[in-house]
């Protein structure tokens, strides 16, 4: 079967009432959100955070942990930004491993986020109050077994994938591209060429899923 096979049809509704099935009051859970360039990731994950409320979770996106453009260009890998290896996946391991980990009396954790109109992460920008019992956590490679992403997924209770049919991800990630800057040409350069490399290799990662879900 394909992956578009197996993705099971599923509402935000639903989508809510499984979040909430995770939350424990007084634990701390960490639900993730993984698919390709364009499958919806951000989009959900905000949503979801916003219907379930500040004080019963908080989006902590893995994007904060892209590599600056400046250690990216030292390293020239500037032009395949977005690859598995242009984030910081030790760091991004930790966090989430201290998240997990983070109880009602332990001070607040600062996460970075990842500002897509200056294409640079921000440090400490994200407030984890310890008191909120579910952390979202989105991006790519969630499931990925190599390098430290291995180490973020053992601290995550459930990750789902997100499985638009390929030509709706396609015409998100143009629209994407275009409205940060880039001229149509460009759009298609980096949609059809690194972000679909890209989400060969994710896609490849989703039998791991605890759930592979597409939405209307």
């Amino acid at each position: 079967m394909t992956l578009e096979q197996d993705a099971l049809d599923a509402t935000l509704d639903q989508l809510v009432e499984w979040a909430k099935a995770l939350v424990i009051p007084g634990e701390r859970r960490i639900l993730g959100l993984t698919g390709a360039p364009g499958a919806g990731k951000s989009t959900v994950a905000e949503l979801l955070v916003t219907a379930l409320g500040p004080d019963t979770a908080v989006l902590v996106p893995m994007d904060g942990f892209h590599l600056a453009n400046e250690v990216l260009t030292d390293l020239g890998i500037l032009d395949r930004k977005g690859a598995h290896d242009t984030f910081d996946d030790g760091g991004y391991a930790r966090l989430i491993a201290t998240l997990r980990a983070q109880r009602i009396d332990d001070p607040v954790v600062y996460a970075p986020r990842f500002r897509r109109e200056i294409e640079e992460p921000i440090g400490s920008s994200i407030p984890v109050r310890p008191d909120v019992p579910l952390v979202v956590t989105e991006g790519n490679y969630l499931l990925l077994e190599s390098d430290a992403w291995s180490e973020a997924r053992s601290c995550i209770d459930e990750v789902w994938f997100l499985a638009p049919h390929t030509e709706i991800r396609h015409v998100r990630l143009l629209s994407r591209h275009e409205a940060y800057g880039k001229s149509p040409e460009e759009a298609a350069f980096w949609a059809f060429g690194s972000d679909e490399r890209n989400a060969r290799l994710i896609e490849s990662t989703a039998g791991r899923a605890d759930r592979i879900v597409r939405l209307p």
